[in-house]
């Protein structure tokens, strides 16, 4: 199955969502679900912020590809996801959890790096803030969501 994962930025923090379902119940992770038949990588994004966050995406990029493989107790593939990791600006204030998500909640980079997360989740974080310049306090106006 193809995911989508969204680092989505404001005032320089990055959104997380407490996943409500499996895979990762009860984790933070990206807001992002799957990608619907006949809907572009951005379209999805974009309708998975929209739906996890209530918040609008602007401004999404591609930041990178991973696999999400999660195994049963027996070592057997329980699911596999091909992630399209996207970031980009949210507007339209602090949003709320919906869809999927349990929890929503606003965290510096610094601290991502330091929260249980998966790594490739730290990492596309990194990836991403440098990509759009967020590390540190956005300068001036632009760039606030």
């Amino acid at each position: 199955m193809v995911g989508i994962g969204v680092v989505l930025w404001r005032e320089g923090k990055v959104a997380l969502i407490r996943r409500g379902k499996p895979p990762r119940a009860g984790q933070w992770s990206l807001p992002g679900g799957a990608q619907k038949l006949g809907e572009t990588v951005l379209a999805a994004a974009v309708r998975e912020v929209r739906e996890e966050t209530g918040l609008e995406l602007v401004e999404p990029r591609i930041v990178e590809v991973v696999d999400l493989l999660e195994r049963d107790e027996a070592g057997r593939v329980r699911y596999h996801y091909t992630l399209i990791e996207v970031t980009g600006r949210a507007r339209g204030g602090e949003g709320e959890a919906g869809g999927d998500a349990a929890a929503l909640a606003w965290f510096d980079p610094e601290e991502v790096a330091a929260m249980p997360l998966w790594e490739e989740t730290k990492r596309v974080v990194r990836k991403a803030a440098e990509m759009i310049g967020e590390i540190g306090p956005p300068s001036g106006a632009a760039g606030r969501g």
